[in-house]
């Protein structure tokens, strides 16, 4: 089903008693949408409980909620004007259902703000209008209630819409108009009243027909986050939800983490009388791919040029919902689109003030409260920027079987640091595919990793002496090398180690944007720093395994490094006292324990050629 078809989403927010259930209740009445009997069911159930009659117990439909006189969880109903129909969701405004409401404002793309004429803007009006701004709700209008417990009086309408204006501008939020409201009476709910006639807006149901449905993200970025892969008779199937961009058969897709990429060959249907060609945000699909490639769920698909980010240090904004207060190295479950990852909390940067505004430093996080923090995963995450793609920006952290905060993603540090000193990207005069063209060949980065004495070193400098004699632009990235100079400032801790590879990768990504083969020789021993160096690299990485057993590197020992650990004189060296993960998937294995140097090379040799020469001079390449 096409966006345009679909139904608004809106949530109904604000403190509690401010009248919220009050005023969904009346726009049901006022637009047809309550059940025939439904009124008088109401009116009955009132008179029995001896309570005067409210609109609000058109929502309350359960027997605690009544009980209590408040509504405790997130109900979703619909409802049509002459412009289009809508789902309205009524989100619980008590201290305690913060949950329930960040889990139905996260499905909104628009909000009514219901703020009392009598009592003015309250802590949770100001609680709920922050958690918009940061689930990406603008599109917002205030609706000050019960307008008649102060005669109609446009003074205490006027103060209370400039002190609720004043808060929504702090936090870069406009509404698109405040609207004096009777829920009990029903004044300027469906038409303008009479009783307000110094008011000039629209009304509430005016003001929703004026709001947009939000189509925009069909010209975003691609994103289709892989909800499961199945077999089907010969074929395998993707299946998942486009969130962002559109596509199409034949187009080239990449699915990150893992940087491998295919064609798409068919979009699949059942009951279909024409094939499909195309699908955009929105549609839930199922495709097949042109070729054999490792795919899985929470795996991201996008196409080259506008690939999303991966993380191991994902920089978040949270909402903490959890019922003691969040800490650093606490570990938690985080949901993002359909990925999970455990995570742990390495630094809580600043908590706010919801009071104020304020940003101050702040050892945890309290219950309710809105901090940015980093949250660490070894397994590599996949996610967008918020404010590029909300759909792929946003995630819940889980603590057990319990939501106990809502996040959206920040821009890394770096960007963020670059944005502070107005550092902008500098556009090249030459392009990488001029630079491919006059090489004859792709740029890349061909990554050798395996354990010290296995022949990475080797097999490199003499790749690149072949690739150079045939007129390649090659260059290899040593990591004894980079630890001379680049990297000369690094130790050999954990997190030394990752900055290396890092630094390594970005350097490498560099040279192959210049339209080189960059050849990089590292143990990097760590999966989650390979994941990292690759998508750095970008779709023109390539990950070589380096194959040979420990006692055939400690064998050769060519640097007498394995002698030296097994004294003790290197601490964590890789293989002996450090583990090695081995690459899942790599893209070509050699091994140099059970081959010689020659047929090892040759294989390297063959692969390059496959991979990075040009389309046109694949068949000459061939024969390097």
């Amino acid at each position: 089903m096409h966006r345009t078809s679909l139904p608004l989403p809106i949530v109904v927010v604000g403190h509690v008693d401010h009248g919220k259930s009050t005023l969904i209740g009346r726009l049901l009445h006022e637009t047809g949408a309550l059940a025939d009997g439904k009124l008088e069911a109401i009116r009955e159930m009132s008179r029995k409980r001896a309570m005067p009659f409210e609109w609000s117990f058109v929502l309350d439909a359960l027997q605690a909620e009544r009980d209590q006189g408040i509504t405790i969880d997130s109900t979703q109903l619909r409802f049509r004007t002459r412009k289009r129909e809508y789902v309205i969701i009524d989100a619980p405004g008590h201290k305690e259902f913060l949950r329930n409401m960040v889990t139905g404002a996260a499905q909104a793309e628009a909000a009514l703000l219901v703020v009392d004429a009598t009592e003015g803007v309250r802590e949770q009006s100001r609680r709920h209008a922050f958690l918009l701004q940061l689930l990406g709700v603008t599109q917002i209008a205030v609706v000050v209630n019960k307008v008649d417990l102060v005669g109609y009086g446009e003074q205490a309408f006027a103060r209370v819409a400039a002190e609720i204006a004043r808060y929504l501008a702090g936090l870069g939020l406009k509404p698109a108009s405040v609207i004096p409201v009777s829920g009990r009476e029903g004044d300027n709910i469906a038409a303008v009243s009479p009783r307000t006639p110094w008011y000039r807006g629209p009304s509430v149901l005016d003001q929703l027909d004026a709001f947009e449905l939000n189509s925009g993200t069909a010209d975003r970025a691609l994103r289709l986050p892989v909800q499961d892969v199945y077999k089907f008779d010969h074929r395998r199937i993707v299946a998942g939800r486009i969130e962002s961009g559109r596509l199409k058969v034949g187009d080239r897709l990449i699915f990150a983490p893992s940087g491998k990429s295919a064609h798409i060959a068919s979009i699949e249907g059942w009951n279909r009388h024409a094939p499909q060609i195309s699908a955009v945000a929105g549609q839930s699909i199922a495709i097949t791919l042109d070729d054999d490639i490792f795919v899985e769920r929470g795996q991201i698909a996008s196409r080259a040029g506008a690939l999303p980010g991966v993380f191991h240090d994902l920089p978040v904004r949270l909402f903490w919902l959890g019922r003691k207060p969040l800490v650093a190295g606490q570990r938690l479950k985080l949901r993002l689109a359909t990925a999970e990852h455990w995570v742990n909390v390495t630094r809580i940067e600043r908590v706010l003030d919801l009071d104020r505004i304020t940003w101050h430093d702040g050892e945890d996080v309290p219950p309710n409260g809105i901090a940015d923090v980093v949250l660490h995963s070894r397994s590599a995450i996949v996610a967008d920027a918020f404010a590029d793609i909300a759909d792929t920006g946003r995630a819940v952290l889980m603590d057990g079987y319990e939501i106990v905060a809502g996040a959206t993603v920040r821009r890394s540090a770096a960007e963020e640091q670059a944005a502070a000193r107005n550092i902008t990207a500098v556009a090249h005069a030459v392009q990488r595919e001029e630079r491919e063209r006059a090489n004859g060949h792709r740029g890349g980065v061909l990554w050798l990793t395996g354990l010290s004495g296995a022949g990475k070193s080797t097999l490199a400098m003499a790749l690149e002496r072949r690739l150079f004699d045939r007129g390649w632009q090659a260059y290899v990235i040593d990591g004894d090398n980079l630890r001379r100079g680049l990297n000369a400032d690094l130790g050999f801790t954990p997190e030394e180690r990752s900055e290396n590879i890092r630094r390594a990768a970005a350097a490498a990504a560099l040279f192959a944007e210049a339209g080189t083969l960059t050849i990089a020789a590292l143990i990097s021993p760590s999966e989650a720093d390979r994941a990292r160096a690759k998508s750095l690299g970008g779709e023109g990485f390539r990950e070589v395994y380096v194959k040979a057993d420990l006692a055939t590197c400690e064998a050769r020992d060519p640097k007498g490094l394995y002698r030296r650990a097994r004294r003790g004189e290197i601490p964590a060296f890789t293989g002996v006292s450090a583990p090695y993960d081995e690459p899942a998937s790599p893209d070509l294995v050699v091994d140099t324990s059970a081959a010689g140097i020659e047929r090892c090379l040759e294989q390297l040799t063959e692969f390059v050629a496959r991979e990075f020469a040009a389309p046109s001079e694949r068949a000459v390449s061939a024969g390097l």
